[in-house]
């Protein structure tokens, strides 16, 4: 986030347009940004958070595992420009209920991959589930089967 602000300084400073600077993701690579700002949330990202990143974008996205870690390593290019999880799911809103339900199913299965929800996760999860206008209820049935799959 600091480099995304530094990077606006650094622009209005050499007298750049800001709004031609606007980058939308697409929506897979919002997807695999969202699942990467879970996984860094804590501050360390573990390599089973790694694994399950990329089968998740499998199955998400219907996506063999080359191509999702190609598409995970674009979006860590761009999660390090942005300012907030608005930048991945303003467009995601569009997208219809069962699909953002698992999303954010997606994210929790991500926090749960390591075996830990830090309080940081859980933030960055219920974040991204009020963005996406995912339902309360929602959000905790994901949360439960995210954790009953789980051993």
């Amino acid at each position: 986030m600091f480099n995304a602000i530094t990077s606006i300084f650094k622009q209005l400073i050499e007298g750049d347009d800001l709004a031609t600077h606007t980058h939308r993701p697409t929506p897979e690579l919002a997807i695999a940004a969202l699942l990467i700002e879970v996984s860094k949330a804590d501050h360390t990202v573990e390599a089973d958070e790694e694994q399950a990143k990329v089968a998740l974008l499998c199955r998400l996205l219907t996506l063999e595992a080359p191509q999702a870690e190609e598409l995970i390593t674009r979006a860590n290019a761009f999660v390090e420009q942005s300012v907030s999880l608005y930048d991945f799911t303003s467009q995601l809103r569009e997208l219809p209920q069962e699909k953002r339900y698992h999303l954010i199913k997606a994210m929790w299965d991500v926090a749960h991959a390591d075996g830990v929800i830090d309080p940081l996760e859980d933030a960055v999860i219920r974040k991204a589930a009020e963005l996406l206008y995912v339902d309360h209820s929602e959000f905790i049935r994901a949360k439960l089967e995210s954790s009953q799959a789980k051993p």
